[in-house]
C-alpha cells in the first residue's frame, strides 16, 4: 500500500440501497445489517467525515424503523466510525493526523504481535489459507477507471491482512485488529491517489506471506511493520497537503 494505492468504491444511490432490503434472518439482525452497510459507506467515503447523519432521511433511505437504525449506529460508535453528541445527534467521526498516527501505531503493535503469535501456533491450514489469499489478491486487477475492480481488490486486501493473523488463537486481539484495519482503510481509500503505486505492494504482500509460512518470525514481522509504517507515513503526508491537521 502506498500514497498511490488507494481505491474507493462507487457510491450507491438511495434506490440501490433501499432495493437491497433488510430482514432478520436469524443470524444477522436488521441492525447488524444496517451497521455493515453504513460501515462500508463510511470507509469508502460515501458518507463524508464529520457529516451529520439525519435519522429521518436514513430511515427513509433504508426503509427501516428507528430502532434497528439506532442499533446499527450504536455498533458503529463502538467501532470508532460514528460519534453521538447530546443536542447534536449522530455524526460520522472526523479525521485528523493525530487519529491516523494513533491508528498506525496501534496497528504496528497489535497486528505485528498477532502475526508473531500466528507463526508460533498456527497450523498447516493457516499456512494454506495465507497462500490462497495472497494468490487471489495478486491475481486481482486494479484499474482506477473501473471502480468495480477497485472494490474487489479492497475486499481481498482486507481478507489477506486478516488471514495473516488468523492463526493467533486470540479472538479479542483479532477483533481489535479488525477495527483498526477498518479505521485505517477509511483514510487510505478516501485520500490516496488512484494510480499505479510508488512501491511494489504485491511484492511486499508476497514477502510477508512467504516469511510467515516459513515461520521466519523476525523477517515476517519486520516486513509487516514496515508495510504498515510506510502506509501511515504516506497517508500523513497526503493529509498534510490537504490541510488536515
Amino acid at each position: 500500500m502506498s500514497s498511490t494505492d488507494d481505491s474507493a468504491s462507487a457510491p450507491m444511490t438511495d434506490e440501490e440501497i433501499a432495493s437491497a432490503g433488510f430482514s432478520d434472518d436469524g443470524k444477522n439482525t436488521i441492525g447488524s445489517q444496517l451497521a455493515s452497510r453504513l460501515r462500508e459507506a463510511i470507509i469508502s467515503g460515501e458518507l463524508e467525515a464529520g457529516s451529520k447523519i439525519n435519522l429521518d432521511k436514513a430511515r427513509r433511505t433504508f426503509n427501516v424503523s428507528l430502532s434497528p437504525l439506532r442499533e446499527g449506529l450504536a455498533r458503529l460508535i463502538s467501532d470508532g466510525l460514528v460519534e453521538f453528541q447530546d443536542n447534536r445527534g449522530y455524526r460520522v467521526a472526523p479525521i485528523s493526523l493525530a487519529n491516523l498516527e494513533e491508528i498506525t501505531t496501534l496497528r504496528e503493535e497489535l497486528e505485528v504481535f498477532a502475526l508473531r503469535e500466528s507463526m508460533r501456533i498456527g497450523d498447516v491450514e493457516w499456512e494454506g489459507n495465507i497462500m490462497r489469499s495472497l494468490h487471489r489478491l495478486n491475481r486481482t486487477e486494479r484499474d482506477a477507471s473501473r471502480p468495480e475492480t477497485l472494490e474487489q481488490w479492497e475486499t481481498l486486501h482486507r481478507e489477506f491482512h486478516l488471514t495473516l493473523i488468523s492463526g493467533c488463537g486470540k479472538p479479542l486481539l483479532l477483533h481489535f485488529c479488525g477495527l483498526l484495519l477498518n479505521l485505517n482503510d477509511r483514510y487510505r481509500r478516501v485520500f490516496l491517489i488512484r494510480t499505479s503505486g510508488d512501491r511494489n505492494v504485491g511484492q511486499e504482500h508476497s514477502e510477508i506471506a512467504q516469511g510467515a509460512v516459513a515461520r521466519d518470525i523476525e523477517y515476517a514481522t519486520e516486513k509487516l511493520r514496515q508495510h504498515i509504517h510506510r502506509t501511515g507515513t504516506n497517508l500523513r503526508n497526503h493529509l498534510a497537503t490537504k490541510g488536515i491537521v
